[in-house]
């Protein structure tokens, strides 16, 4: 049967020599073909040697794996994704189980740290405030017209790391890789973008190499009008646009969700994917204990705009399942910095309210300082099922408060979710010994499998990539015009649809890392249904779905160039 997809069709382009090997969407290296060098004038600009594809990744992933340090790999890795875009997604694609922590957490955190040391060639948008006014005239590249898919951050928020400026960048670029290689979007749709409103980190500031804007940040209404400016400029400029808001501080993160998502398709992936993923791995548990999701008592620890997205989405699961709201409000215990939220207490936001015990329910709890009620009185008290980590604290839990939890529930499940490694509320292997082999474990960054008595406990690694490729996905190939909450949920049950628990309740609560291509195309057609669903899609017909999906996916592979005229 003769192919004819875009792969095996040839593409026409007027760039020749340097300039076509230096754009790294289009170049090839050493796979040019004979007659390509002819074409194009390559002969000279490249060994004699004629490879593939398959022969340069192999190369590739040798050089990558003799390395010492995983943040040498995340250089190389960026250093090869600048020059030659269809390879390092070749090498990514096939070896996603490898490569996912280097390119995403938790090397990215340090890649972020790092950034000004590494960043070589330009990739993305930095829009400092300086240049608010050049907004649209940076936007008016005709290079950017193919953009569909757009993560902004302001680095404010950096993973568990904090405010890093500029190197917020890598933050950007990592999730759109992982656009790319889980779920086939075209990288050419793709942009990263860097809000650089200034730091408040000094360290950045001392650094001599630091590549960003060398001002304190810009906070207040400066802040806002900024911002406003930007998505009205990104409105005007690409309507039909997905935007992902990535690790923007609490602060800042809700009001920028409520504010704009109706304005345009947009959502908060720390908020909206975060909360996906945890529902997703919750309902494996679930199913592994056999304990209704309307009988789970859930304790956060970490009451910001993450974790409170967390609780959310589960308190529709409970509601959606049968509990009535009211109800199933009481079987939630979120402890912020200044402990259990509890009714009269001052500065409770918007997104904590409903997760605000009554003084009636706590009145009789015995704790250990009198005034706050800590994670380990609420575990004393409210005996929960879940616990749930976004503190950023690591060490958060304790293993008091871990060994009393396993004390009144047979199988708990505990995830923490704080990334990068070095800010994990707790290791596998430490609540595994805790709680006697016990638990069920969701951590937000990887570890490695723990024996206990013989046998092995893999790690859950509770990862948003799970839920944005497949969201992304989903989203464009149906021409979504807004982002909805009803496709969080579906995403969640999808990906919880592909447990392995479900046939081995020994088995991983989340499918292995190197089926994210198959969990993003089952989350994008759960989520492209949904948008039909609600009303929000630009088709209407439900039986175009899995065919569009399929379209809009791309794979790394070189094509045939021809001269364009």
């Amino acid at each position: 049967m003769e192919d004819t997809s875009d792969a095996a069709k040839p593409l026409a382009t007027d760039l020749m020599g340097y300039d076509l090997i230096n754009q790294p969407g289009l170049n090839k290296g050493t796979a040019f073909s004979e007659e390509e060098r002819d074409l194009f004038h390559l002969h000279g600009l490249l060994p004699p040697h004629v490879g593939t594809l398959e022969d340069q990744a192999a190369r590739r992933i040798k050089v990558l794996r003799g390395f010492e340090t995983d943040f040498e790999r995340y250089a190389f890795l960026r250093d090869m994704q600048d020059t030659n875009e269809t390879l390092f997604y070749s090498v990514l694609v096939n070896n996603l189980e490898e490569l996912l922590p280097i390119v995403y957490t938790p090397t990215v955190g340090e890649g972020c740290q790092r950034f000004s040391e590494i960043w070589r060639k330009p990739r993305g948008l930095f829009l400092s405030y300086a240049n608010k006014h050049r907004l649209r005239e940076i936007f008016a590249d005709k290079r950017f017209d193919q953009v569909r898919a757009i993560v902004v951050t302001d680095g404010e928020r950096i993973l568990g790391l904090g405010d890093q400026g500029a190197g917020g960048m890598g933050i950007s670029i990592g999730k759109l890789a992982l656009y790319v290689g889980c779920a086939g979007i075209h990288p050419e749709e793709t942009l990263p973008i860097m809000l650089d409103v200034g730091t408040n980190n000094q360290e950045r500031l001392n650094d001599p190499l630091y590549v960003g804007w060398r001002h304190e940040r810009i906070t207040g209404a400066e802040y806002d009008e900024f911002v406003e400016a930007f998505v009205a400029a990104v409105i005007e400029r690409w309507p039909n646009v997905l935007l992902q808001w990535e690790d923007f501080a609490g602060a800042h993160a809700g009001q920028l969700l409520a504010r704009y998502r109706d304005r345009l398709c947009t959502f908060n992936d720390d908020i909206q994917s975060t909360a996906s993923v945890a529902l997703a791995t919750l309902l494996a548990a679930i199913d592994v204990t056999g304990v209704p999701i309307t009988e789970q008592r859930v304790a956060l620890l970490g009451a910001g705009s993450a974790g409170c997205g967390i609780v959310s989405l589960v308190l529709q699961a409970m509601i959606e399942a049968g509990a009535s709201e009211a109800e199933a409000r009481t079987h939630f215990y979120a402890v912020d910095r200044n402990g259990l939220l509890v009714e009269g207490m001052p500065d409770i936001t918007a997104w904590q309210q409903p997760f605000v015990q009554s003084q009636a329910a706590v009145a009789n709890w015995q704790t250990q300082s009198p005034g706050k009620i800590g994670l380990y009185d609420v575990v004393a008290n409210a005996h929960p099922t879940v616990l749930i980590g976004v503190s950023g604290q690591s060490g958060a839990f304790t293993e008091e408060a871990i060994r009393l939890m396993a004390q009144h529930v047979k199988q708990p499940i505990i995830f923490p979710l704080s990334n990068p490694t070095s800010r994990s509320e707790a290791t596998l292997e430490q609540i595994v010994t805790w709680t006697e082999g016990r638990a069920l474990v969701g951590t937000g960054s990887p570890f490695k499998s723990v024996n206990w008595q013989g046998t092995e406990i893999l790690n859950n690694q509770t990862n948003n990539s799970y839920i944005f490729p497949g969201m992304g996905l989903g989203i464009l190939a149906v021409g979504a015009k807004r982002v909805t909450d009803a496709m969080f949920m579906v995403a969640g049950k999808a990906v919880a649809a592909m447990s392995p628990a479900l046939s081995d309740p020994h088995g991983r609560l989340l499918p292995r890392v190197s089926q994210l291509r198959e969990v993003a195309l089952a989350v994008a057609k759960a989520v492209a249904r949904q948008a039909l669903a609600d009303g929000v899609a630009s088709i209407t017909d439900e039986s175009a779905v899995d065919a569009r999906i399929a379209e809009y996916m791309w794979t790394p592979r070189y094509r045939r160039y021809v001269k364009e005229g």
